[in-house]
């Protein structure tokens, strides 16, 4: 059995309790005990979260065998004696990890210090600016650096916590976990914090409804008439409507789409590039390159080469 320490400090997020869950369901997958959640503080008792609800917590004590700082919603510096237990949790745990603003904490510490890390990314830029030492990586979902894990925000720590799961206890319990959540299985670490559908931000339902088909159905052509039969507009009249409200032509959003979905099932690294073409609707690996060269400025196969590498390093971290 092992135990997970939530550090709790006044105005936390509460969406960062979402991780909770997720250990919750890991014991009902493996149907036992694996793992035991405390909810903890410096001085224990009550902790206010953001929204003015009350946590009951326990005093921290020894370290637990998975730290989770979670972060609050304008992150503010740690005590000393909080600064000190996160010291003493980074040689005796297993693993420490910020939800979220809880890198500030831990970068307060010194343990991010010669370390790649994320947070939200609102807090990105002040995390660097204030931490110089620290290697910020505003766009990924969450960073594993040796024994010290960070996540973007919100909804992340869901992912990073299926993440921790999954180092334990390998995909498929993972997989189930993510079932029973209704989630999807966690997306991964090098997956942008930003998505294609929210930066477009058409205004009206029927753009919306014709990017939301797009996504659904990426193997297909997606003409300007097909999109335009999903928005129900004539074909002039949505190509028209389309570039009022997102600024660009359909086929660039579908593309934006399409290399989305790409990155992601490359980052997934289960899927052969001629798959990852045809899933996403590139019809073949030349035409997905040159989309990837004119979006990153690099092909498919160097992404790919990128995350081994990152993978490596972890597994040479954890030996």
């Amino acid at each position: 059995m092992r135990l997970i320490g939530f550090i709790l400090e006044d105005g936390f997020q509460v969406m960062g309790l979402a991780a909770l869950s997720a250990f919750e369901f890991a014991n009902i997958a493996l149907d036992r005990e694996a793992y035991r959640v405390t909810v903890m503080s410096e001085a224990g008792g009550p902790v206010r979260t953001s929204l003015g609800m009350v946590v009951e917590t326990a005093r921290f004590d020894e370290p637990p065998d998975t730290l989770m700082v979670l972060g609050q919603l304008l992150p503010q510096p740690p005590s000393p004696g909080l600064r000190a237990f996160l010291g003493r949790c980074a040689a005796g745990s297993r693993r420490v990890a910020g939800v979220c603003t809880g890198a500030f904490a831990l970068a307060a510490a010194g343990l991010l210090d010669g370390r790649s890390a994320t947070t939200h990314w609102g807090h990105a830029r002040r995390l660097q600016q204030l931490y110089p030492d620290v290697r910020v990586d505003e766009d990924r979902i969450f960073i594993r650096d040796g024994n010290i894990w960070t996540s973007a925000g919100m909804s992340a720590a869901i992912d990073l916590t299926l993440a921790l799961i999954e180092d334990d206890h390998g995909t498929e319990i993972s997989r189930a976990v993510a079932r029973n959540l209704v989630v999807y299985h966690r997306r991964p670490g090098g997956q942008s914090q930003f998505s294609a559908l929210l930066d477009l931000e058409p205004r009206s339902d029927r753009v919306r409804r014709a990017l939301v088909y797009a996504k659904e159905h990426l193997r297909n052509p997606l003409s300007v008439e097909e999109l335009a039969e999903a928005a129900s507009l004539s074909p002039r009249q949505f190509s028209r409507v389309f570039r009022e409200e997102t600024g660009q032509s359909p086929a660039k959003a579908v593309e934006r789409l399409r290399l989305e979905a790409a990155k992601a099932m490359i980052e997934d690294a289960r899927h052969p590039m001629d798959v990852v073409a045809r899933e996403t609707g590139f019809a073949d690996r030349d035409r997905m390159r040159r989309a990837f060269l004119r979006a990153y400025g690099q092909p498919p196969q160097s992404l790919r080469r990128s995350l081994r590498h990152i993978e490596w390093d972890d597994e040479a971290d954890a030996a």
